[in-house]
């Protein structure tokens, strides 16, 4: 404990500069793709990501679930290297691999020995452009995806509450509709639509290069060169200008119940502004608001009032995410105690929040969440792959290397000031979608 006091107070003496040299530097290939190496000399390891500029809410209507069906497909091997060739290589290296997609990007990344980056190198360049997909491969993996679905949403009310939300909060944005797809439309995906997707998409002007880890810069450039230099470029793409929302006029309210349901709880989320390359003062408001309000658990404003002093909530928050190519949102949680109804968990939500917008924020509060915000960056850049993440997420939703690196100070430099500017600004009920996660025929009928 000591030793954490201490190295908070040297945090809290020298300015975030000091520590935010993230050793970054950045190239573009003559074909499109932008490289970032973040150089860390500390382990001899390295961390290979390479991101796609195209997510789930980039999909044409109707074809919901194909940016993850196309991830699922990556693997499905290329004329060099067989169906699952590519994860047995990584594994004999002693290496670990995954990929992900979110609504704004799709990304593919392994975490080998220094040495075997060019080894990553060739194999990623490799599917980027010669990709090898039978009918049967599509039919086998959207079976895969489907599968997927009834497991992790279909079988779970809570992600299924989840869904009914975003469909009720975005009006008119993809966000609205589920990353892995609705079941009607993911089973009529054809391998013509992956094939066509990938073909457009997946091109070396639609990609970011991330290389954290025990490397030069130099050498990863010319490996970079030397594998994904020669990949054309696709002459498809158009800007990504996306399904936006209009004025929102109304509340919402979302009521789901189901038996499997063991804990309700109500949320409410509000529309809110993302983070904007050069403009991201009012998301780091936002962030901090989040902090405030239900960051910290019992330390944090709704933790406090619900938790310790009412005694109505088992647990209490509020959350913001700012890393979004479009409009995202802010939210409330509250999970009641035991013979705490719903309604009265909501009065006492609402009621805290209003007293918050009267009180303003606590000075001495908000000096602690920015020595635990500015402790926990620092920390975080211990992760080699965290690292690599911060950077691949920002650029391909909208943000360049100099707001990544512009954010932690951005957050110091938020004032009580600013952040009940942005609360006002936010809590706007028009704009919200207020749900109760309810357990049938118990809490329904209350």
């Amino acid at each position: 404990m000591r030793k954490l006091i201490l190295f908070i107070s040297v945090v809290l003496f020298f300015p975030f500069s000091a520590f935010a040299a993230d050793n970054v530097t950045t190239f573009t290939l003559k074909n499109g793709l932008f490289g970032v190496v973040i150089r860390d000399t500390r382990a001899p390891v390295v961390t290979h990501m390479v991101w796609y500029r195209i997510g789930a809410a980039d999909e044409v209507p109707g074809k919901s679930g194909l940016a993850h069906l196309v991830e699922h497909l990556m693997f499905k091997g290329t004329q060099k290297h067989g169906p699952g060739e590519f994860s047995r290589i990584v594994a004999a290296n002693g290496g670990s691999e995954n990929a992900f997609t979110s609504f704004d990007y799709t990304g593919y990344y392994q975490r080998v020995a220094a040495d075997r980056l060019p080894l990553m190198m060739e194999l990623e360049s490799d599917r980027m452009q010669n990709l090898v997909l039978s009918e049967k491969d599509v039919t086998t993996e959207r079976s895969v995806v489907l599968e997927e679905r009834s497991t992790r949403t279909d079988n779970n009310p809570g992600a299924l509450f989840t869904e009914q939300r975003n469909a009720a909060l975005y009006l008119n944005s993809h966000y609205g509709i589920p990353v892995i797809g609705w079941r009607h439309e993911v089973e009529k995906l054809t391998r013509a639509d992956a094939l066509a997707f990938y073909h457009k998409y997946y091109a070396p002007n639609n990609a970011v290069l991330v290389v954290a880890g025990d490397v030069d810069p130099a050498k990863v450039k010319a490996l970079a060169e030397k594998y994904y230099g020669p990949i054309p470029p696709s002459k498809g793409l158009k800007p990504r200008n996306r399904p936006s929302e209009p004025p929102q006029l109304a509340a919402r309210r979302v009521q789901f119940s189901d038996s499997r349901v063991s804990q309700p709880y109500v949320i409410r989320t509000y529309l809110a502004p993302e983070r904007n390359a050069g403009e991201q003062k009012q998301a780091a408001a936002l962030t901090m608001l989040a902090e405030v309000l239900g960051g910290n658990g019992i330390n944090s404003v709704l933790g406090r009032e619900l938790q310790l002093k009412q005694k109505v909530a088992l647990n209490a928050s509020a959350f913001y995410d700012g890393l979004s190519l479009d409009k995202t949102s802010f939210g409330l949680f509250v999970v009641p105690a035991k013979g705490v109804s719903l309604q009265k968990a909501e009065d006492a939500m609402d009621a805290v929040v209003a007293k918050f917008m009267q009180d303003g924020v606590d000075p001495a509060q908000l000096k602690r969440i920015k020595a635990q915000v500015r402790a926990s960056q620092i920390y975080g850049r211990d992760s080699l792959q965290g690292m690599a993440r911060k950077y691949g997420e920002a650029l391909t939703s909208g943000l360049t290397v100099r707001d990544v690196r512009d954010w932690p100070n951005l957050l110091q430099a938020v004032t009580a000031k600013d952040i009940m500017a942005a609360a006002r600004k936010i809590f706007d009920r028009k704009q919200s979608v207020t749900g109760w996660l309810m357990r049938a025929n118990k809490e329904a009928g209350k």
